[in-house]
C-alpha cells in the first residue's frame, strides 16, 4: 500500500509540476512547427525555379510575402550572391493562402497553415555557376511567435527540367473542421464585402449622372413593349447586363493581376499614391471644380449599337451606355470598392462587383415591375447636386488615407497621426458648415432653405467633426480605428503638448531625464534594446535585469504589453524593481560586416541585430520562442524559471515578485 501511496503522490507532482511549468512558461525548448523541403527546376539555360515546400503543424500561422506593413512579419528572400551571380525576377509565387483580421495590428493577415508551397523565379547572370545560396526569412505564430531563417544550398547540376504545378490547398486530416472553421470565416468577410458594396452601389443611386436615368429607362421599356409582361421582361434583363458588366470588370480585374498581385498592389507606395491622386481629382470635380467627361463618341457608338442591334444584345448595350455615360460619378466609388476588396484576395473583386451592380440594378427591375412608384419618386433637382457634393467630401477624407498607407509603408513621418486627423477635421467640418447652406460652391442653388434631412445629415458630420478634434491630443478615436496612423506615428505620441502618459489616470508633464542608451518603451518604462548597455545601468542602480525577447511583429508580444504590463501592480513593478531590456529578434538592422560570424550552433548567418538576440535566446535559453522573459542578476545568473506567453495578470505579477525576492 505504501508503494502504491508514494507512486500516486510521485504521479500527482508530476502533475502539479507541469501545471506550475505551464503557468510561468513551460520548459525552454527550441520550436520548429514547420519543415521544408526544396527541389530545383529548369526553366531555361538561365532561368531556374528555386521551389520551397512548408509542412505546418496544426494552429501554426507562417505569413505571405503579401502580408501587410505593420502586421506580422512576411516571408523575404535574401542572398549574398544576388545581382552578381543571379537577379530575383520579382516575388515568388504562392500556394493558397487563407485571410484573417488581426485586432491586434488591425489588420487582415495573409497566411500559410498547413502547408505551403513558393516558387522563386531567378536569372543567372554568368555562364559557371554551380550552385546558388538562399536564405528564405519570415514568421511564423501560433500562441507565440518565432522567427524563421533558413538557409538553402541548390546545385544547378541536380534541377529538374519537369515542371511541378502550384498546388490546391492540401490539409492534414485532423485540420478539416479547422479549415472548415477558417472557411466560415472567409465567408463572414466575403458577405461584408459584399454588404458594403452594395451600399456603395446605392451611393451611386442618389448620384446625379445615375438617379435620372432611372424613370427615363423604365418608361422607355414600358413604352417600347407590346404589354407589361414584355416591359418588365426587358427591365429585367436590363438590371441583369448590370450586374455582368460590373462583374466582368471583377472577374478582368481577378483574372489580369491575380489575387496576390492585388494583395501587393494594395500594399504598395505607388498603387497608394495613385489611387490617392485619382481620388483627389474626382473628390474636386464632385465638388464642382470640373467635370469628367468620356468623349461623347463613346456613347454615340454605344447608341448607334442599341439601334442597330435591338432586341437583349440591345438591351445589354443599353446597360453598358448607362456604364460608359455613369463612369464620373461611379468610378470612384468602383475603385474604392476594388481597393478595399484587394486585401482580401481571391474571389472578393468579384464579390465587391456583385454587390455593387446589384444595387445599381434594383430599382430599373423594381419600377419596371410597379410602375407606379415612379411618381413618388423625388424629381431631380438641386438635392442629388448636394449628394454629389457629399459623396466629394467622402471621396476627399479617404484619398487622404491612401496616402497615409504610403507614408507609413515607406516610415517617412511626412504624414503623421496629428496631420491626418487635423486633415479629417478640416474636410469633415467643411462639410458640414456646407449641409448647413454656410458654404456654397459652383453648382448649388441660390435658395436659403435647407431640406429636414440635409439639416440631420449636418448634424451627424459636425457631431463627427467634434468628436476628431481630442484626437489631436492623443484620444484613440476607436471609432475609426484602423484609418488614421497608429497612436506612436506621431509627432508626439502622447498627445500635443505632452511628454508622457501617466500610468493610471491623469497627464505627467514631467519631463524624464532618461540614462544613456534608454529611451520610453511601452506605458513610459524605461527601456534598453542592447543587452551591455542594459547590464551596465542594472549594475549602477543595483536592479535585476528583466530581458524581454519580442518582436516587433509579435501578435502575443503586443498582447502581453498592452493588458498585462498595464496593469497598476504589474506596471508599477516594471517601472521600480527592474532594468528592462527589450531584445527585439526580427529587427532587420544589419550588423557591421565585421560583426557577422555563422552560428556554431544552428548553423546560421548571424547578419542582423534581430539574428544576434534570437541567437542569443536559442543559445543560452534552449527556446526560440518570443514573448519570452528571463530575471538575471549581475552575474548573468537566472533567478527564476523563464515566463513564456501567459496572459494572466496575476501570476505574471507573482512571477516577476518572486524574482525581485530572489536578487
Amino acid at each position: 500500500m505504501k508503494s502504491i501511496r508514494k507512486i500516486i503522490f510521485l504521479v500527482l507532482g508530476l502533475i502539479f509540476s507541469n501545471i506550475l511549468l505551464a503557468q510561468i512558461g513551460g520548459m525552454p525548448e527550441l520550436v520548429e512547427p514547420i519543415k521544408w523541403e526544396t527541389n530545383l527546376e529548369k526553366v531555361s539555360d538561365t532561368e531556374y525555379n528555386l521551389v520551397f515546400k512548408a509542412d505546418i503543424e496544426k494552429d501554426w500561422h507562417l505569413y505571405s510575402q503579401y502580408n501587410p506593413d505593420g502586421a506580422s512579419l512576411p516571408i523575404e528572400f535574401y542572398s549574398e550572391e544576388a545581382d552578381s551571380l543571379f537577379t530575383f525576377e520579382g516575388k515568388a509565387k504562392e500556394s493558397p493562402t487563407e485571410t484573417e483580421y488581426n485586432k491586434t495590428f488591425q489588420k487582415e493577415e495573409i497566411f500559410f497553415a498547413h502547408k505551403a508551397m513558393l516558387k522563386q523565379r531567378i536569372k543567372l547572370l554568368k555562364d559557371d555557376i554551380t550552385d546558388i545560396n538562399v536564405t528564405l526569412y519570415g514568421q511564423a505564430c501560433k500562441e507565440v511567435c518565432i522567427q524563421i531563417q533558413e538557409d538553402f544550398n541548390f546545385n544547378l547540376a541536380d534541377a529538374s527540367t519537369e515542371i511541378e504545378p502550384m498546388p490546391v490547398a492540401e490539409m492534414h486530416d485532423a485540420d478539416k473542421k479547422d479549415v472548415a472553421d477558417g472557411g466560415t470565416k472567409k465567408n463572414k468577410g466575403l458577405w461584408t464585402i459584399f454588404f458594403l458594396s452594395f451600399l456603395g452601389g446605392l451611393a451611386a443611386l442618389l448620384t446625379p449622372c445615375v438617379f435620372p436615368m432611372i424613370p427615363m429607362t423604365v418608361s422607355f421599356f414600358i413604352k417600347q413593349s407590346k404589354n407589361k409582361a414584355q416591359g418588365i421582361k426587358n427591365a429585367i434583363v436590363y438590371g441583369i447586363s448590370i450586374v455582368v458588366i460590373y462583374v466582368a470588370i471583377g472577374s478582368v480585374v481577378t483574372g489580369l493581376f491575380g489575387a496576390d498581385a492585388m494583395n501587393e498592389f494594395s500594399t504598395s507606395v505607388t498603387f497608394n499614391l495613385i489611387f490617392f491622386l485619382i481620388l483627389l481629382i474626382f473628390a474636386f470635380s464632385f465638388l464642382g471644380a470640373f467635370e469628367i467627361i468620356l468623349p461623347s463618341s463613346w456613347g454615340t457608338k454605344v447608341d448607334q449599337g442599341v439601334d442597330k442591334k435591338g432586341g437583349y444584345i440591345g438591351i445589354f448595350l443599353m446597360a453598358l451606355a448607362l456604364a460608359i455615360v455613369s463612369f464620373s460619378c461611379t468610378l470612384p466609388i468602383v475603385g474604392t470598392a476594388l481597393a478595399a476588396s484587394a486585401t482580401s484576395g481571391g474571389i472578393a473583386p468579384i464579390i465587391s462587383m456583385l454587390g455593387f451592380s446589384i444595387a445599381l440594378a434594383l430599382p430599373f427591375t423594381l419600377f419596371a415591375m410597379f410602375p407606379g412608384w415612379l411618381n413618388a419618386m423625388p424629381k431631380s433637382g438641386g438635392w442629388l447636386n448636394t449628394v454629389k457634393v457629399f459623396l466629394g467630401f467622402l471621396e476627399l477624407a479617404f484619398a487622404f488615407k491612401f496616402l497615409s498607407n504610403a507614408d507609413l509603408v515607406l516610415d517617412l513621418h511626412w504624414f503623421e497621426r496629428e496631420t491626418f486627423i487635423a486633415i479629417w477635421i478640416a474636410v469633415f467640418g467643411a462639410m458640414a458648415f456646407y449641409l448647413f447652406g454656410k458654404i456654397k460652391l459652383p453648382h448649388d442653388d441660390e435658395g436659403d432653405r435647407i431640406s429636414v434631412g440635409r439639416f440631420s445629415l449636418g448634424l451627424l458630420a459636425l457631431a463627427f467633426t467634434i468628436y476628431l478634434i481630442p484626437g489631436i491630443w492623443g484620444a484613440p478615436l476607436k471609432l475609426i480605428s484602423g484609418f488614421p496612423p497608429p497612436l506612436k506615428y506621431a509627432e508626439s505620441p502622447y498627445g500635443v503638448g505632452y511628454t508622457k502618459q501617466a500610468t493610471s489616470g491623469g497627464v505627467n508633464f514631467e519631463i524624464i531625464e532618461l540614462p544613456e542608451h534608454a529611451h520610453l518603451g511601452p506605458h513610459d518604462i524605461v527601456s534598453f534594446e542592447d543587452y551591455e548597455h542594459a547590464m551596465a545601468y542594472a549594475k549602477e542602480v543595483n536592479k535585476p535585469v528583466l530581458i524581454d525577447f519580442t518582436g516587433k511583429a509579435c501578435v502575443n508580444c503586443r498582447k502581453m504589453e498592452d493588458y498585462v504590463w498595464s496593469d497598476p501592480k504589474v506596471l508599477q513593478s516594471l517601472k521600480n524593481d527592474f532594468v528592462l531590456v527589450s531584445l527585439y529578434v526580427d529587427f532587420k538592422e544589419e550588423l557591421p560586416k565585421d560583426e557577422q560570424y555563422v552560428s556554431k550552433h544552428t548553423g546560421k548567418r548571424i547578419r542582423t541585430v534581430g539574428n544576434k538576440w534570437s541567437e542569443m535566446q536559442t543559445v543560452k535559453y534552449g527556446t526560440n520562442t518570443q514573448p519570452y522573459y528571463v530575471i538575471l542578476n549581475h552575474d548573468e545568473e537566472v533567478l527564476i524559471e523563464p515566463y513564456s506567453y501567459n496572459s494572466d495578470v496575476d501570476a505574471f505579477h507573482d512571477w516577476l515578485k518572486e524574482g525581485k525576492g530572489k536578487f
